[in-house]
């Protein structure tokens, strides 16, 4: 994330910066605060599984958005109001309890918001996110190695490994996002989101509670998207648009 970071800042990519700055706000509270309240209490097969199937039924959602004719797009947040300041920390706090569970997740979570209810454009969306992950996983590292104290020499070594792939291909990710257009680069993620998913069910073989489990955060997370989106809908058609 630091690699793709520089590469982006470097490049002079367009980030919004509100969305960074009110998402962090809240998202660096709601790591620390996920961190000692919320992970101990979740196993890491369950942690897992309502991760993919969360971000499933946003892959649904956003291909499903990608889909709408005459869409609005903006570069940038639009109409910011007091409310909309809370609403952006409040998904910051929540998708910071998110990366504590998973190790990543507030870029997503409110790439969602920007997406479906602020209808920011994907190529600003996607590298302001990534600064938002950046600044989450350098604090979460200081978090684990100086605090929690539990960021093992296996940890290390495996981070060691990833170092070499990670610092070039992140940056090439970054630079082949820039080229690509805004409709491909969501029919590229809903794709990765579903093909997480199909991936993840292979290697857990969840028990029937689990996949009861995994349905129902399917459905719920599929019904907050999609009511999000209507809700933006409104915001900026007055009406609810069709697909």
């Amino acid at each position: 994330m630091t690699a793709a970071s520089l590469l982006i800042l470097n490049m002079k990519m367009k980030i919004d910066w509100q969305y960074v700055k009110y998402v962090i706000i809240g998202g660096l509270p709601g790591l620390v605060f996920g961190t000692f309240q919320i992970v101990p209490l979740i196993s890491p097969p369950l942690a897992k599984l309502f991760f993919v199937s969360l971000w499933l039924s946003f892959g649904i959602i956003l291909w499903r958005h990608n889909q709408m004719k005459h869409k609005i797009k903006f570069e940038f947040l639009q109409q910011l109001k007091s409310s909309d300041i809370g609403l952006l920390i409040i998904f910051g706090f929540i998708g910071g309890i998110i990366s504590s569970i998973f190790g990543t997740g507030i870029n997503i979570f409110t790439f969602c918001l920007m997406i479906t209810y602020y209808k920011i454009d994907e190529k600003i969306a996607t590298p302001s996110s990534i600064l938002i992950m950046t600044i989450e996983t350098i604090f979460g590292l200081f978090l684990h190695t100086n605090l929690v104290n539990d960021f093992k020499k296996e940890s290390f070594e495996m981070w060691l490994v990833c170092v070499p792939v990670v610092v070039f291909f992140a940056p090439l990710g970054s630079f082949v996002m820039n080229k690509m257009s805004s409709h491909l680069i969501a029919k590229f993620l809903s794709i990765i989101l579903c093909i997480q998913f199909i991936g993840a069910i292979i290697v857990i073989r969840p028990s029937f509670i689990l996949s009861v489990i995994s349905v129902a955060v399917i459905l719920f997370g599929f019904l907050i998207f999609n009511y999000i989106t209507q809700l933006g809908d409104i915001r900026f058609y007055g009406k609810k648009s069709n697909p």
